[in-house]
């Protein structure tokens, strides 16, 4: 399966797991869909026969509220029957509507914004001084670097020279409250992380070949830095009227909606 496939089908699976759990946060699954995509197919050492193998690589999603794109990589990577998905946000299931360590797969419980870089950070910096190869990548919203906290490890981490540590930004430029920029504006985001001592990269977040080779060139950086990748994205990415739309990330489509989004990613390429 190729990532653009990979990533086809997690969207339509969103849909569905969002649709029939009256759910929220389709846009922000939407926009880190093709992140996740690339990531599972050609980027991360991962065993989902072994899932707590010692020497996998660690993905850590911070953005917690968006678990639908990580449950569905996951069960459609193998982790776990893709069917047990269709408990999704129902009473008893293990799938929550925030990311739960109980699912194969996911590293950590989020949603909680602003505490995951610092676990990642922390896993990182032990497999450096255990002198091990593993790679280590934290997906984080845009509006979640609002929180102070993220960025005591975006300081300690090039003072650390974790090279093993790789920040993805899901830069859709919409937070639960409005534009991030009327917000807390970010912006000059990329000269903000220079400042901080890391290795930047700015792609596309929906092609699929820029944000391959931003991992690639993550993987054999030789300046002992940590790296962190800027990917633009659109929220609701795939379905036309979610586009860039505030409201999608709460609202659970209706019937209408469901039939309109799904007729659309099942052509959407």
């Amino acid at each position: 399966m190729t990532s653009k496939e990979f990533a086809k089908k997690i969207r339509l699976k969103i849909l569905d797991l969002v649709y029939a759990a009256n759910a929220s946060h389709i846009g922000g699954a939407y926009s880190m869909a093709d992140i996740l995509a690339v990531l599972y197919t050609n980027i991360l050492n991962i065993n989902p026969i072994l899932p707590k193998d010692l020497d996998r690589d660690r993905f850590f999603l911070s953005k917690g509220h968006a678990c639908a794109g990580l449950y569905t990589t996951l069960g459609i990577k193998g982790f776990f029957n893709l069917e047990e998905l269709n408990s999704y946000a129902q009473n008893g299931s293990k799938f929550l509507s925030h990311t739960s360590h109980h699912v194969a797969g996911v590293e950590v419980s989020s949603g909680s914004l602003g505490h995951v870089l610092s676990i990642a950070t922390g896993v990182a910096y032990a497999l450096k001084l255990r002198k091990k190869k593993q790679k280590v990548y934290c997906l984080i919203s845009d509006g979640e670097l609002n929180e102070g906290s993220n960025w005591e490890p975006i300081l300690l981490a090039p003072h650390h020279k974790l090279d093993n540590l790789v920040l993805i930004v899901d830069y859709n430029k919409i937070q639960s409250f409005g534009n991030v920029k009327d917000v807390i504006d970010l912006e000059p985001l990329k000269q903000k992380f220079e400042a901080f001592r890391w290795n930047v990269i700015e792609i596309n977040g929906h092609d699929h070949d820029e944000i391959a080779q931003a991992f690639l060139k993550f993987k054999i950086v030789d300046n002992h830095l940590p790296t962190v990748i800027i990917a633009n994205t659109i929220k609701g990415k795939g379905v036309d009227f979610m586009e860039n739309k505030l409201l999608w990330h709460y609202k659970s489509p209706d019937e209408a909606q469901y039939l309109k989004a799904k007729s659309q990613l099942e052509n959407f390429n």
